[in-house]
């Protein structure tokens, strides 16, 4: 029986394995209940592994992507269109946001208890002090710290002044390259352990969020999962049609790896490692669209982000009985695309980037607290939606610049 079991696990694929232990997990969680927290070190073990891989895998993805490229005019190209998809897929998903919040009504009949956990003086950052937060006073800090776009900042700038020096920089470049092979083959290894790691994620989670604190606020969470859900077929997959002429079922079966992973660990830089494999081996991405694509993405392109601040702004102002205007729901999705590009940037992300944009409209920042009970249930979904941006437009880029390998992508649905 065990050996037939283990046969049957070790011919099922990587992803097959990670959403059975999604489902194990979210079953075992209520059934231990309390006793699900000695799965904890588990869970965030698996987190760790992952996130060491982060900023080395930023950094020689980068320096190696802009390097390979070699033609500063190309790299710029690539870069325009790069951000210019992410702000129309983070505006397409804020519109989403802002229409199922209007139509849901998820803040209607939720009643105001006492609030607690925002400070009096709490102040966001404007957005000039976020903007220089971009820049690395200390390449050095930046990469011990974690501080991805100062991270990114630094590789690009290291990246062009590596292809600028010519063939001095050689040696550079294959120290790199060696580094990467090095890099994504400890990527591969920490993958294989994904399933046990999701497993422990999910159980703790399900064991702690139970059914009593889910149903006061439920509609707020059907409104922020249909958003995201409707973002991901309707807009990215639209996208995926008109402009990469690609299947988009075939793309989510693809990055489906690296959904999963993101929505047990809700971290997208954390998941990076993953979706850079699963862009590369699952979907024909070229190593040099995916690595200069994908760390920017994760750190500018917050589709589900961005349609929880608006969903979660209309719906305190609907808890608090406060009319918007048609103004301030232009006002708030202006604000929520700039504080999602953000977000990264900021000590406190979720909180920070939701307070720049209930200040935009006058709304209390007391009311933060209302939805701090269901952040991680909220989390899940907007960090898989963040992450599956990230990889649509990184194929997007890849057939626009001839680098897509369809034959790869195409067998994904064999």
């Amino acid at each position: 029986m065990l050996a037939t079991t283990s046969n049957t696990l070790r011919s099922m694929s990587i992803w097959q394995r990670v959403l059975l232990g999604l489902i194990l997990g979210a079953l075992a969680g209520p059934l231990l209940g309390e006793h699900a927290s000695f799965l904890k070190p588990v869970g965030d073990a698996f987190i760790a592994l992952i996130k060491m891989l982060v900023v080395p895998l930023i950094f020689v993805s980068i320096v190696g992507g802009i390097s390979s490229v070699g033609d500063v005019s190309r790299m710029s190209r690539m870069g325009r269109r790069t951000i210019g998809l992410y702000l129309v897929t983070t505006s397409i998903a804020i519109v989403i946001g802002l229409a199922a919040a209007a139509v849901l009504q998820p803040g209607a009949g939720v009643a105001i208890h006492e609030t607690a956990g925002v400070p009096s003086d709490f102040a966001a950052p404007g957005i000039a002090e976020m903007l220089l937060r971009l820049i690395p006073e200390n390449p050095f800090a930046a990469f011990s710290s974690g501080d991805t776009l100062q991270v990114i900042v630094f590789s690009i700038l290291f990246g062009i002044a590596l292809t600028a020096v010519g063939s001095a920089g050689t040696p550079v470049v294959r120290l790199v390259e060696a580094l990467s092979a090095v890099i994504f083959r400890l990527t591969d290894m920490i993958i294989t352990l994904a399933p046990i790691g999701v497993f422990a994620l999910i159980a703790v989670t399900t064991a702690e969020y139970g059914i009593s604190v889910l149903l006061p606020l439920g509609k707020l969470i059907l409104a922020v999962y249909a958003a995201c859900i409707l973002h991901i077929v309707l807009s990215l997959g639209g996208l995926l049609v008109l402009l990469g002429r690609v299947d988009p079922m075939q793309f989510l079966r693809g990055i489906l790896e690296a959904q999963i992973i993101a929505f047990s660990t809700t971290t997208a830089a954390g998941t990076l490692p993953v979706t850079m494999a699963c862009a590369r081996e699952n979907l024909g991405v070229s190593q040099e669209v995916a690595g200069f694509v994908l760390p920017i993405g994760t750190t500018i392109n917050m589709d589900g982000t961005a349609i929880y601040q608006a969903v979660a702004a209309v719906f305190l102002a609907q808890t608090y009985g406060i009319e918007l205007a048609v103004m301030d729901y232009a006002t708030i999705g202006a604000t929520a695309l700039l504080a999602s590009v953000g977000t990264a940037a900021i000590p406190a992300g979720g909180l920070m980037a939701l307070s720049i944009v209930l200040v935009s409209v006058g709304l209390p920042l007391e009311g933060i607290a209302l939805i701090a009970g269901i952040d991680r249930v909220l989390d899940m979904m907007r960090t898989a939606t963040n992450v599956t941006g990230d990889a649509a437009i990184s194929v997007l880029v890849a057939v626009s610049e001839g680098e897509l390998d369809r034959d790869v992508f195409s067998r994904r649905a064999a």
